[in-house]
This record gives structure tokens, sequence and C-alpha cells, in this order.
């Protein structure tokens, strides 16, 4: 009775299909959280009649043959990386791309990671950090002494000193993209890392060609859609259903045979 099998795999697909969906409305409020989707593909099928065989000594071919599924398979998991909404926080140092690119994060390892959440601070050597203390790279420091910082669309950190009129630029902030984003590591913490997938990142000043701007004083909001994620998931559950029907159903099939007299 394949069908016991079949519907096995296709409960813990939904069920896979469900995980997806709860992580997605749970980081509804994740600033720079993209969501993801889930890719499933059929199992190879069992030839009971090959498609394409002859069926005579004349040459005569068999046109579609008798193919069974075996069920279905969790695929991917995919990221969609598509600009969230801009929310004003009026906060210094929140810092928001526009358009493609990721800010760059120096993790305690050495390593690099990449990041769309903009939410900085200073640390207290006057450095931009994330809200873990990783410095965000090139590594900008804004002196003591400043009563005002600005960030331009071009990634500029410029601060007005005590008793100067000119503004003093301090450092460049830069960013980077990727051949394929979505094939970028998420390690948690709002931070990705580079993998083969991904392929190598390009690293280049804010608002220049094919990067995008930075706005000060926003935020990037979560890409996750509250209305799509509980049709997912109504779907993901009357699928789920359906699949145990078809466990119940063949397992009276099965309840039959055994009580033939």
């Amino acid at each position: 009775m394949r069908a016991l099998n079949i519907a096995a795999t296709g409960m813990l697909a939904q069920q896979r299909n469900v995980e997806v969906v709860s992580n997605n409305l749970a980081n509804m409020n994740t600033t720079g959280f993209m969501r993801r989707r889930t890719e499933f593909h059929d199992l190879l099928y069992q030839n009971l009649r090959r498609v394409g065989a002859t069926s005579s000594d004349t040459g005569t071919v068999v046109p579609s043959g008798v193919q069974l599924g075996l069920g279905v398979k969790l695929a991917a998991v995919y990221r969609i990386h598509e600009q969230g909404n801009l929310s004003a926080t009026d906060n210094t140092f929140d810092l928001a791309i526009q358009g493609n690119g990721f800010f760059r994060v120096q993790m305690p390892t050495g390593e690099t990671a990449y990041t769309r959440d903009g939410t900085f601070q200073l640390n207290a050597d006057g450095q931009i950090v994330t809200h873990d203390g990783y410095t965000v790279l090139p590594g900008i420091t804004v002196p003591n002494n400043a009563v005002d910082v600005a960030v331009n669309s071009s990634g500029e950190v410029l601060v007005k000193l005590e008793n100067q009129v000119n503004l003093q630029n301090v450092g460049q902030l830069q960013i980077s993209v990727f051949p394929n984003e979505p094939g970028l590591e998420a390690v948690g913490d709002n931070l990705y890392i580079e993998t083969p997938a991904s392929g190598a990142p390009v690293t280049g000043n804010p608002a220049s060609v094919g990067f995008g701007s930075i706005l000060q004083g926003f935020l990037e909001t979560s890409n996750v859609n509250a209305v799509e994620e509980i049709s997912n998931l109504i779907s993901a559950q009357r699928a789920y259903e359906m699949n145990s029907k078809v466990i119940q159903t063949a397992d009276e099939m099965m309840g039959t045979l055994s009580n033939m007299r």
C-alpha cells in the first residue's frame, strides 16, 4: 500500500512548510528580515510500464506508460530578497539601505559578515558598532567632542565639532553586493556570511552604480506580508489534513483486506 508512505511524505513536507511560515510570522518585526518560501520536488517514479517501450513486434510504442509517484520532498527554503518598508526613527545611528547591498560587519572571529539591519550605536571608544558590539567596517570612530553626526546617501560620516563651522569627514561606509544574494548563509542575529553559492562580494560606495543609497534616521522593516503568510498557513494546514485523510483511508482499506474470510 504505497499510499501510506506517499501521504506520510506529504505530511512531513507540510510540517516543514508550517515551520517556515511560523518563522516568517515570528520575525514580522525583525529589522531587515527577509521572508522565506518553501520549494518542493516530487520523488522518484516507479515504472510499471515504461513510456516509449514497444508494445508489439510491429514496432508500436506505448504512448504514456504507467508511472507511479512515490511522494514529495523539501527541495529548498528560498529567501526572498525584496526591499522592506523604510520606517523613520529619527535616531542618528539608524541607517537603512535603499536598494541593493549589505553593511559589512567584523565578527569576533575576524570573519566578515553582512547585514541589512542598520540599528547601529557607538561603543566606549566612539566606534560605530552593531547592537552586539561588532565593528561596522571599515571601522569609523566618531570624536568625543562631536556635537552632531550626519551620514549622507553615499555613506560619508560627517561630524560637527565644537567651535567649528565646517563638517569634518571621519570615514566612508561601504556596502557589498553579491551575484546570488539568496545563496548567503544566515547565521542568526540578522547576519549572513559568504558561501560558494552566493559568489564573492563586490564592495563599493553607496549611491554608486549597482549599489543602494544610505538613509540616516530610517530602518528597513521585515518584508513579511502577514495576510499572505496566514493564507499560506491555512493552505498548509488543509494539505496536511488531506494527507492524513489519505493515511486513514489506506489504513481502512488494509483493514478490509485483513478482515476478509
